[in-house]
């Protein structure tokens, strides 16, 4: 026997803040660890041409940070329309953008032999950029929860 409840009775377990967090948190681990064994596959079946590993490692993982922030982020945005699929492409584009700019940068700088110090900078804005997405994602995401 089922037995339905209505979904305004049921009590908020969760805030929108922890929801928003599990959210970035798991997106972000997920896509750290496809795009590490996609860099073995093609190592392995390429070769590898990363001559800077430790530099290339750190930017996969604050780029995977990133993406997965900033596309959560969107994805809840667009969620509340019917057309979500076309206006989560629309709006990530311009925000996805100086992310990638930087990534490609510090990946070039990686596979032709720049070391950790050199591309420190570029690490530090990678991680700014990560944070005010996350933290934008924070404060924003309980406006979309209310409605």
């Amino acid at each position: 026997m089922i037995i339905l409840i209505p979904l305004k009775k049921l009590p908020i377990i969760l805030s929108p803040q922890a929801i928003i967090l599990s959210k970035v948190i798991y997106n972000s681990f997920l896509m750290a660890i496809l795009s590490a064994l996609c860099l073995l596959v093609f190592a392995s079946l390429m070769g590898s041409f990363v001559t800077s590993y430790p530099v290339f490692i750190l930017a996969l993982l604050f780029g995977s940070l990133g993406f997965s922030a900033i596309l959560t982020m969107i994805a809840a945005i667009a969620s509340r329309t019917n057309n979500n699929f076309a206006l989560m492409a629309i709006l990530s584009f311009p925000l996805l953008l100086p992310l990638l700019l930087v990534l490609m940068k510090v990946s070039a700088s990686a596979l032709n032999g720049g070391d950790l110090d050199e591309n420190l900078t570029y690490l530090l804005a990678i991680l700014m950029l990560d944070g005010i997405v996350i933290a934008l994602s924070y404060i924003l995401f309980p406006y979309l929860w209310k409605d």
